[in-house]
């Protein structure tokens, strides 16, 4: 026996499993990334498309971490605009 715990080869129900993504991948995907309009909607592909599991499940961390940074940004520059207006009311107050 070869320790797979009965299982052939380590792969149940003869499954093939999906190899890793190589650097030069990751390199694309990178690059591809940091293209303004591209990369937003290549994001949205890979994320939601079939492809390499690992791609898939950057690519939606991604998207997620881009939602927060946009929500973050805007209740960070909402509450500068407010204090902006505060200060200037306060100032032409007598």
């Amino acid at each position: 026996m070869d320790n797979n715990y009965g299982v052939p080869n380590g792969v149940p129900n003869g499954e093939q499993l999906e190899r890793p993504m190589s650097l030069g991948d990751w390199l694309i995907t990178i690059i591809v990334q940091a293209i303004p309009c591209v990369g937003i909607i290549m994001l949205f592909v890979w994320a939601f498309g079939q492809g390499n599991t690992n791609r898939r499940n950057y690519c939606r961390a991604a998207l997620i971490m881009t939602a927060v940074g946009i929500v973050l940004g805007v209740i960070f520059y909402a509450s500068m605009a407010s204090m902006m207006v505060n200060l200037i009311n306060s100032s032409y107050s007598y």
